[in-house]
């Protein structure tokens, strides 16, 4: 929450030049960072407080330069010439600038000095700096450029204090007495002159990232390694996770058998025992896989692995007529795929904006994770292994891979549709060094991603959870009707049972039948199916509660052993290995997210791409999965 009338202070950089750690630092907030360009794609702003004094912080994209070429540059610029709607001109500003990369930096400086505001130089990693044998004295620095100019490391800590109190005084920082040339010949006289002037001396050449560069970023061998970060990557997600899986799903079960104990009406019972523990709790066993995903996400982001990937990926992609920051943008829809839409911001090419978010919800986010957790449990035994590796997290891998390439491909059917003779633009992209990451950055950074995925079990999944129990509860039926037809109305395993399979629910999923019967799903697969298009998620709820109601004692063992109730497959099992092949590359391409489609209909401004984006994944889901059907057939599944 910011304060009217508040002087406002933007912060100016390079992108991975510490400005959002600067950002965190002074405002107290967890806005995300990581050691790869291209993390802060929109505007952040957040309050200063330091005694009396108030300033509203503004985060703002990073960029090398004020010639735009890419929509979030472009917001940059636009807010320092005060024309952004709804944004008013900063009062004053910051200018991060990374000690390793000054004599870079000086050219972005000397174009913001020109803007004549009031400014102040935040000098970022000057301990990197000293650590490898460069040099700078800010003092003389400050001298030479004109203005204050202050060593700030943001994920420490250190110069925040300083800074803070020199906010304060924002009115009285000094000006350039001549403002610094604007001609590039002239800029680069200017620049060696003040460095000249600093005594500076550049960092040596990282050590360490030389010697592991030369493997990562190999042709072979650093292709090599990344599969195998990656699958060591899903390997830990199953194994580590797996206790704690145990744990909490034996936690809800005790909840909700204390519920059938305690709770006398059975409505409030079920309500609780069902929608709540069985539906919501179905999806909250996933947590520790959940947070899991992020921490190792953060972590390889963090280290500065994930600028390689991007780098290394850069070859693969030019043969889909993109460029390594397309990579970036769908990287980041690992986590969620509505913020890898909006990292498309970066690219500067509509097209390749346009190519990259069609193809982004194909990337396998977060959310789709409990659902391949429930299924290759369902499908693989986890005593299976595969030399050293564990099937399950080889067939998770796997998914992943076929996401990606998946999305490659729809990235370049796009990108040829709607720019037959366009040409790849140039890639560049920084490097950064080999950092351990600050475990606060981490822990923040993974908890502001698994927050999101909590957020949305305390409100959609919960809704849904809610509406579903109604309508696998409804309509009411007697105990007269019931014993009519044959139930033993003494257990209550049958009259659930057959409660279930005559609701409004098993209506709706036997509806759609002949959708979905030639993957083998029955109504409550189909039912599941339905309602994850609010949220994948709630696939796992939907089944929960199915399972809840069928069998309350065992709702786990009524999920494996769940059979078809009539039809030409009555007895037979439902999760049969190809209904389990088709289930999971189904959910590897439908479009079941609306969060999704609105920033699709948010960054497009129209609502013509999420509609065909919709389309075209949820028929591509379908062929797929039945391809994978047949194939498991044919194979003897």
């Amino acid at each position: 929450m910011t304060l009217a009338g508040a002087p406002r202070i933007a912060l100016v950089g390079a992108p991975n030049s510490g400005k959002t750690s600067v950002f965190n630092g002074l405002t107290g907030l967890r806005a995300k960072t990581g050691n790869y360009p291209g993390v802060t794609v929109s505007r952040f702003v957040g309050t200063c407080r330091t005694g009396p004094h108030r300033q509203v912080i503004e985060d703002l994209p990073g960029t090398y330069g004020l010639e735009p070429i890419s929509p979030d540059e472009r917001i940059t610029v636009d807010v320092l010439d005060g024309r952004l709607e709804g944004a008013e001109r900063p009062d004053a500003l910051l200018v991060v600038a990374d000690a390793t990369t000054l004599r870079r930096s000086l050219g972005f400086v000397a174009q913001v000095l020109a803007r004549g505001l009031p400014a102040c130089v935040v000098v970022t990693f000057t301990d990197e700096l000293a650590r490898r044998q460069g040099s700078l004295d800010t003092d003389a620095f400050a001298r030479a450029l004109g203005v204050p100019v202050l060593p700030v490391i943001g994920h420490r800590g250190y110069g925040i204090a300083r800074l803070r109190e020199l906010l304060t005084t924002w009115r009285a920082w000094p000006v350039p007495v001549v403002a610094p040339p604007v001609e590039p010949a002239e800029r680069d006289a200017w620049a060696e002159s003040v460095l000249a002037h600093a005594g500076y001396r550049p960092p040596e050449r990282h050590r360490v990232t030389r010697r592991v560069d030369a493997v990562l970023l190999h042709p072979v061998w650093g292709t090599a390694v990344f599969f195998a970060v990656m699958a060591l990557f899903f390997q830990t997600v199953f194994t580590l996770a797996a206790s704690l899986q145990d744990r909490m799903a034996a936690l809800f079960a005790w909840l909700s058998g204390q519920v059938d104990t305690h709770v006398g009406n059975p409505w409030l019972s079920g309500l609780l025992g069902d929608a709540l523990i069985g539906g919501v709790g179905g999806v909250l066993v996933f947590v520790p896989q959940i947070m899991l995903l992020f921490l190792l996400l953060a972590l390889l982001e963090g280290v500065g692995y994930m600028a390689r990937a991007a780098f290394l990926m850069d070859r693969v992609m030019a043969r889909f007529g993109l460029e390594g920051r397309a990579f970036v943008a769908l990287l980041s829809s690992f986590a969620c795929a509505v913020p890898g839409i909006m990292a498309t911001r970066t690219l500067p090419s509509a097209k390749d904006r346009l190519a990259t978010m069609m193809a982004a919800p194909l990337m396998t986010c977060s959310a789709r994770l409990p659902v391949y957790v429930l299924l290759i449990g369902l499908l693989v035994d986890p005593s299976v292994k595969v030399g050293p590796f564990g099937a399950q997290g080889l067939v998770m891998l796997g998914l992943y891979l076929l996401g990606a390439v998946s999305a490659m491909l729809a990235a370049w059917a796009f990108k040829k549709v709607g720019d037959r003779h366009g040409r790849p633009v140039p890639f560049f992209m920084e490097l950064p060094p080999y950092r351990l990451p600050a475990p606060r950055a981490v822990l923040v950074a993974m908890w502001s991603s698994a927050r999101a995925f909590l957020r949305k079990c305390s409100t959609v999944i919960v809704a849904t959870s809610i509406v579903l129990w109604l309508l696998l509860n409804l309509p009411l039926h007697t105990a007269a009707q019931m014993r009519a037809a044959g139930v033993d109305t003494t257990s209550p395993t049958a009259v659930s049972a057959y409660t279930v399979d005559h609701s409004y629910a098993a209506g709706l999923g036997r509806a759609v039948t002949p959708v979905f019967d030639p993957l083998g799903f029955d109504w409550r697969v189909n039912v599941g199916v339905l309602s994850a298009q609010a949220a994948r998620e709630t696939f796992v709820a939907t089944l929960g509660q199915v399972a809840a109601a069928e069998d309350p004692e065992q709702p786990a063992r009524a999920l494996r052993t769940m059979t078809h109730p009539d039809g030409p497959r009555a007895g037979q099992p439902v999760f049969t290995a190809p209904t389990v092949a088709a289930l999971l590359v189904y959910f590897v391409y439908a479009l079941q997210c609306m969060a999704t489609v609105a920033v699709l209909r948010r960054e497009t401004g129209t609502w013509r791409w999420p509609a065909i984006a919709f389309t075209y994944l949820t028929a591509l889901a379908w062929l797929m999965a039945w391809l994978a059907r047949t194939v498991t057939v044919l194979l003897g599944g």
